[in-house]
């Protein structure tokens, strides 16, 4: 793919109406390129013109800030804010609710102030906008989906209806689990959660939420955030599921449904 970086836009007097926030995961994660490479393809087809950071593109500070490390927080956020600032840039998508949530709601305090949007929430407006068209049929005909509300992105930002909407325009059934939306249970990696070992118990969290997304009877898990992906993959494979369930990230089902 040719994804163009902000500094290739720049030196030819171009801005883009739009920076793509790709993350630590959908950096350097195998799983989770995959879905970088799917929002990408969908950015690709509907037009937008779009640049990554690239090489200038360090982490958020999330997982330092989270796990209690203000200090190495604050030198890569200032580090970013400064490229950020340096570009010009007024708008932001990311498909990671962690460096969502941190961009929109705390680098402002910093001096980092953008206009941050989900790519579920991008998806939605231009689903509504017509921009994406659904084909007719498609691989997820008939199948029973179940949606994994991310806590960054549903309790800390209150986004529950963009996802569904979005999946709702499949020619498929939505399935919720027991515990959904603000009572959704986290998938056990957030708040850095995701770089240390569990605390001792009797099960782990990411099994209990795998076995409630499998009690709904849907062939298909989808998740936001490449946090939850991994942790809801990890469980399925756990309960040996992963012939009978698939987990995907609600781009790679759009941009293989797209017409």
């Amino acid at each position: 793919m040719k994804v163009r970086t902000m500094s290739e836009m720049m030196a030819s007097g171009e801005t883009p109406e739009i920076l793509f926030w790709v993350g630590c995961a959908g950096s350097f994660d195998q799983r989770a390129q995959k879905i970088t490479k799917a929002f990408a393809t969908i950015l690709d087809k509907v037009g937008i013109k779009y640049a990554i950071l690239g090489k200038e593109e360090a982490c958020t500070g999330d997982p330092a800030r989270r796990a209690g490390n203000e200090f190495l927080f604050q030198m890569m956020a200032y580090q970013n804010i400064q490229t950020l600032n340096g570009y010009g840039i007024k708008k932001i998508v990311t498909a990671c609710p962690h460096g969502f949530n941190i961009l929109k709601n705390e680098y402002s305090k910093l001096g980092g102030n953008y206009e941050v949007i989900h790519h579920t929430e991008l998806l939605q407006q231009l689903m509504e906008e017509g921009k994406i068209k659904i084909k007719e049929g498609g691989r997820f005909k008939d199948k029973k989906i179940s949606y994994h509300d991310s806590c960054y992105l549903g309790r800390a930002n209150n986004i529950y209806e963009a996802p569904r909407k979005v999946l709702e325009a499949l020619d498929s059934e939505l399935v919720e689990m027991k515990r959904n939306k603000s009572n959704g249970l986290c998938c056990g990696a957030g708040g850095a959660q995701m770089f240390k070992e569990e605390e001792a118990g009797n099960k782990r969290v990411n099994v209990e939420r795998a076995e409630e997304a499998i009690d709904t009877g849907a062939s298909v898990i989808v998740s936001a955030c490449p946090y939850c992906n991994t942790m809801m993959t990890d469980g399925v494979k756990l309960k040996e599921k992963e012939e009978e369930v698939k987990v995907l990230d609600i781009a790679e089902v759009i941009a293989s449904s797209m017409e």
